[in-house]
């Protein structure tokens, strides 16, 4: 785990009229690094997991975790006192009402679980990984005996439903490939990508991609879903490889060099206030 500050490496401060300007920070977490502990200890080993990327799922705090789950797991109906949004990151996930009929996520699906509401989580053969969020907690599994509606719907979102928006549609990627190559995509998932607003993306980076996540000045987290990238900020951090289930983010203007493994594409989960801009090239 590195969490890293430019204060570390540089003495003195930018100074604006009368006031100091906000270091940049940058947190970079690799999947290899992250702890993880049991939801629910008496169920032993049959009990998913929790490794926190950011935050702390049992505090008033917005978190970011990775879930384990172990070969067939299957939990009772249950509710959750708060709404989370969830990504699979390996294996097959069923998340649903408990009367649904099987619908498993693949890896790359998206979903969200509204507060209250009575579900059942489930996963097939040979166990599986998830990232959640919330935006605030602590996060509590509950009785359904306790259910309440505070009028919000799931979503179950397949991978082949995602609707990709390229660089020739969108101006948060700037790129110099040529027109007709394959670039950097993103997706809207939720929120307004609005100045100061908070929303979540996916960026889908091709294989073999090298170029900038421009955080653009504002609060950004970052999660690898798919393939193997290597991060860099300059002077902040230093450079790691990272696999699906890793985290880095910043918190003032940072620019984040990325670069894709050649063999399968890349795609992040991107939680940010505002907007930021993907830049590719050297």
């Amino acid at each position: 785990m590195t969490r890293l500050t430019p204060a570390i490496l540089f003495v003195g401060l930018t100074l604006t009229v009368g006031a100091a300007v906000a270091e940049p920070s940058v947190e970079v977490v690799s999947r290899g690094d992250v702890e993880f502990i049991p939801l629910n200890p008496a169920r032993g080993d049959a009990s998913p997991k929790a490794g926190v990327l950011w935050g702390d799922i049992r505090e008033d705090v917005p978190s970011g975790a990775l879930i384990t789950f172990a070969d067939g797991f299957a939990s009772p109906p249950h509710i959750h006192n708060i709404t989370y949004r969830a990504v699979v990151i390996d294996g097959l996930v069923h998340n649903d009402d408990p009367s649904a009929e099987p619908m498993w996520m693949k890896p790359g699906s998206f979903w969200t679980q509204p507060a209250g509401a009575p579900h059942i989580t489930a996963v097939g053969p040979g166990g599986g990984t998830a990232f959640l969020e919330i935006l605030s907690g602590p996060y509590l599994v509950q009785p359904t005996r306790n259910a309440f509606d505070r009028g919000e719907q799931p979503v179950n979102l397949d991978p082949g439903n995602i609707v990709w928006i390229s660089s020739s549609d969108l101006t948060w990627i700037d790129t110099d490939d040529e027109p007709g190559s394959e670039g950097p995509q993103l997706a809207f998932l939720w929120g307004t990508p609005e100045d100061g607003e908070l929303n979540g993306t996916f960026a889908k980076l091709p294989g073999g991609f090298s170029g900038e996540l421009k955080s653009n000045g504002v609060d950004l987290k970052a999660v690898v879903i798919q393939g193997r990238l290597t991060h860099e900020a300059e002077n902040l951090s230093p450079t790691n490889t990272l696999e699906p289930g890793s985290y880095f983010g910043s918190d003032g203007d940072v620019d984040h060099r990325l670069a894709c493994a050649v063999d399968e594409e890349c795609i992040l989960y991107v939680r940010a206030r505002g907007k930021y801009r993907l830049a590719a090239g050297d």
